[in-house]
Formats: C-alpha cells, sequence, structure tokens
C-alpha cells in the first residue's frame, strides 16, 4: 500500500469508501462550509461522478488520523484520453489530444481550512512527486482554482500570469465553458504587481507556478462553487532540477 510520512503527517491512498467519504466532506468544509456556501441539511459532501474513476490521496495527522489534506489523481495514457478528465467539461483540450506521454490530472485539492502548517502541502507534493515517478509521468494537469469570483481583486495576479506564465502555443487550450473571462486579452500590457500577486495566488498555482507550470489564457467562472479557476499544466522534464531534487528528497 502507497504511503509516505514526514514529520507529523502521513499521506496515503484511500483504501475504502469511508475514506473517499471523508475526503468528499473535507472538500465539502474547504470548498462551502467555510466560504458561506450553505446547502440543505445532509448534502456535507462534495462528490461528482469523477470520483469513482480516481485515486484518493489523504494527508493525516499521524497520530490522531485526522484528515487536513486531500486531492484525487486521474492517470491518462495519452492526450488521447483527454475526454475523461473533469477539466474536459470546461476547456477544449483539443491541443493537447496530441501529447504522446502519460498524464495524470489533479483535482480536488484542498486543506483543512483550520490548518495552516507548509508541511502539509510539501508532504502532499511529495506524495504526487513518488506517484509520478513510479507510473511514469510526464504531464500533470488540473483547474487551479481562485476562491472568488470578483475579477477585479485579483487582477495582478491575472496580469502576473498573462505576462510570465501562459502555456505555450502549442498547449494553449481553447474556450469550451460559457461563462468565460479572455484576462490575457483583457489585460494585455499591464503590469501586474507582484506582491499583490502572489497575496491572491492560490498556494496550489504558486507551487505549479514555481516548478515551471503553466495556464490558459482564459479562467473559467464557476459559479456553483463561486470560483475562477484556469487550466494548469506542468510538464515533468520541465523542472528545475534543484527543485525535482527538492521534491524527491521529500518523496523518499
Amino acid at each position: 500500500m502507497f504511503s509516505l510520512s514526514r514529520g507529523r503527517y502521513l499521506a496515503r491512498l484511500a483504501q475504502s469508501q469511508a475514506d473517499v467519504q471523508a475526503a468528499q466532506a473535507l472538500r465539502w468544509r474547504a470548498f462551502v462550509s467555510a466560504r458561506g456556501r450553505g446547502l440543505a441539511a445532509g448534502e456535507a459532501l462534495d462528490a461528482d461522478a469523477f470520483d469513482a474513476a480516481c485515486r484518493h490521496v489523504l494527508v493525516e495527522e499521524a497520530g490522531s488520523g485526522r484528515l487536513v489534506c486531500c486531492f484525487r489523481l486521474l492517470p491518462l495514457e495519452s492526450g488521447r484520453e483527454l475526454h475523461r478528465s473533469y477539466s474536459a467539461q470546461f476547456y477544449d483540450l483539443t491541443p493537447l489530444s496530441a501529447y504522446a506521454g502519460r498524464m495524470l490530472e489533479m483535482g480536488r485539492f484542498c486543506v483543512d481550512p483550520d490548518c495552516r502548517d507548509p508541511d502539509i502541502l510539501r508532504l502532499a507534493w511529495g506524495a504526487v512527486t513518488r506517484l509520478v515517478d513510479a507510473e511514469g509521468i510526464e504531464m500533470l494537469f488540473g483547474c487551479s482554482s481562485f476562491l472568488t469570483t470578483d475579477f477585479d481583486s485579483c487582477a495582478d495576479a491575472f496580469a502576473v500570469l498573462a505576462e510570465r506564465h501562459l502555456a505555450p502555443k502549442r498547449w494553449r487550450v481553447r474556450v469550451k465553458a460559457p461563462k468565460v473571462i479572455r484576462y490575457a486579452r483583457q489585460l494585455l500590457g499591464r503590469k501586474g504587481d507582484p506582491k499583490q500577486a502572489m497575496l491572491k495566488m492560490p498556494p496550489l498555482l504558486r507551487s505549479y507556478l514555481g516548478m515551471g507550470g503553466w495556464v490558459s489564457d482564459h479562467a473559467v467562472v464557476d459559479e456553483d462553487l463561486g470560483t475562477l479557476h484556469v487550466f494548469t499544466g506542468l510538464e515533468i522534464g520541465a523542472i528545475p532540477p534543484e527543485r525535482a531534487r527538492a521534491l524527491r528528497l521529500v518523496a523518499g
């Protein structure tokens, strides 16, 4: 069984439906309850049809067993299978359909809103690194969400994305969702404030970008979750050597 421990925390794959439901409950707390987006009684799980096809990674406190972080992973043999992904609901992924290497979609990443320990994110990326190496994954991708639909409040972050982090043209996904913000066009020539950008940038997205990741030129407005998200890709071979070594130290 896959497991990885560092300090106070243990990362492992879900082994039962109860494990998956614990992840769904944490997702609900992080995505819905903690932001005041209440649902009717009895609906305190964030669940969808993709859960059954994915592997679920749980990060727990080693002593108490408390779940502090979770995410799900969907392995794909190549770009020909992208239609199976969660991201394909929102983005036209045709430009990536010719990608020949193995791919891994990471989604529904969340940390317990009451936890602020950076070791949690570090161990989560260590777990992803071990799985990427074990399975020969060449590209990691997913949707990175800003926890707001207020574009103006995140304009500096999007300006920095447009200026520095757009996907290579050959991999740049196209518009599919009914409601999008074409921020790269809208903010053309604007210099974002880097400090403000980092304050507004989701931690997961900052991690992707720090490893050489890139994003779509438009953001999808997800009214159901109250988020703006961008398609995010990371070619494993492009990760800077020093960062790759640091990840593998955590991955063991």
